[in-house]
């Protein structure tokens, strides 16, 4: 069997509130409970398990890879809810997308302050 990875938890304060920014900006299907958990699935048989918590929330960076048609979708919910965006994960760039390795990419922050990006490419991946 070849490693890959299944699923990680993502600290939150509201389960409801992350779960469906999550998949409301990517388009994803609404989460569904398993146990503590309120999980996103995306499509490659990932998830991200949402967990409430009353601590601290150490930020996170959570990327996904998507096609042109997710990028201009899920961009333009982002502009649509006018969530800030930055072109790096320094956050330097804002209201900026990056072209890195001949595609597209931007970051931008959950209700957490987990620093979530979506890319077209892969790094390293270009001509």
């Amino acid at each position: 069997m070849s490693v890959q990875l299944n699923h990680t938890i993502v600290s939150c304060r509201d389960q409801q509130q992350s779960a469906a920014f999550l998949a409301g900006i990517l388009g994803l299907p609404a989460a569904t409970r398993f146990g503590p958990f309120l999980v996103v699935a995306a499509d490659n048989d990932v998830s991200l398990d949402f967990r409430a918590t009353s601590g601290p929330i150490t930020p996170q960076h959570y990327a996904f890879l998507v096609s042109d048609d997710a990028f201009d979708a899920a961009f333009g919910r982002i502009r649509e809810r006018q969530v800030r965006y930055w072109a790096d994960p320094g956050q330097s760039r804002p209201d900026e997308i990056n072209h890195r390795d001949g595609g597209r990419g931007v970051y931008f922050e959950d209700p957490d302050g987990h620093l979530l990006e979506i890319l077209t490419r892969p790094y390293g991946s270009g001509d």
